[in-house]
Formats: structure tokens, sequence, C-alpha cells
């Protein structure tokens, strides 16, 4: 056996009778797929109507916005050929400086949207948090792993469990 794969083969070996030390001690071992519950969670519903309700007011001035921007420019499109020199130049300043504000306002919007939402994810990745502690207590299980897991047998998966007791809330 080559000299370099001695020591990482004795690590694989190590590490599977730690593995198999835990599993005779009677370690169980759950996890929990959360963004599978972040779809399903009917908080999430709840947050993006909140979320939606809010930032609505604004969210039409800008679709407001846009469409009179988009109306001057069809207005100069139209009629640059019988304006005067100086009528043309004025639209054309003011559908840029129409344009820079819109791509302000959008940016800031989406800034403060995210921000927004980030703060209501952040609550509820705690009750998250909250409810997988239960269901694991309730289980009997020692840890819950949320990544990480590239397979494991449905008996160990919470997930489901996680979202039944989130929808009771």
């Amino acid at each position: 056996m080559n000299r370099t794969k001695i020591p990482f083969v004795a690590a694989i070996l190590s590490l599977l009778l730690v593995g198999g030390t835990a599993s005779a001690a009677g370690t169980k071992v759950a996890f929990v797929q959360v963004a599978k519950v972040l779809q399903a969670a009917p908080q999430v519903k709840a947050i993006k109507a909140r979320i939606r309700k809010e930032f609505a007011k604004r969210d039409d001035q800008l679709v407001a916005e846009q469409k009179k921007l988009n109306k001057l420019k069809e207005k100069l499109a139209r009629d640059a050929a019988i304006m005067s020199e100086s009528e043309k130049k004025r639209l054309e300043r003011d559908i840029i400086a129409r344009t820079r504000k819109l791509k302000n306002a959008q940016s800031e919007f989406q800034e403060d949207l995210s921000l927004r939402q980030n703060e209501e994810l952040a609550k509820l990745r705690k009750v998250i948090t909250e409810v997988v502690v239960k269901v694991a207590k309730r289980g009997g299980f020692d840890m819950v792993l949320e990544s990480g897991v590239v397979w494991a047998t449905d008996r160990v998966n919470i997930t489901d469990k996680v979202i039944r007791e989130l929808k009771k809330r």
C-alpha cells in the first residue's frame, strides 16, 4: 500500500470505529431539511403577505413612475421630428433625470425589501430551531443535523414532523 494512503485509511478506520461506538452506545441522530421546511411552513406565506402589503405602496409608486417615463420616451420618439431643438433637449434631459431617479429608487426599494425579508426570516429561523429541538426531544434524538447529510433513512428525517408542528403554531 502506498505510504501516503496509510494515514488516510487509518483515519477512515478510526472514524468508523468511533461511529460504531456511538451507535453501540445508543446515540440517535436525526436530520432536518430546513429548505423544505421554509417552503412548506405556513409562517412563510404569512411573512410574504405581510411584506407584500408593507411594500405595496412603494411598489405601486415605482410602477407609476415607470409608466410616466415610458410615456415621455414614446412622446420623444413620436414627436421628435416636429419639436424644436430646445424642446427636444429639455425632454431628453427630463427623461435622463427621471431614469436616474427611478433606478435609484428601485435600487433602494430592493435593498429595503431584502433587509426586511432577512429580518423576518431570521425570526422564523429561531422559531424553526425551537420546533426542531422540541421534535428532537420528543423523538429521543441526541443530535439533529441540518445540512451536509448525503443520505439518511426516513426514520431519522424529522423534516415532516417539524413542518406539522409549525402548522400547529
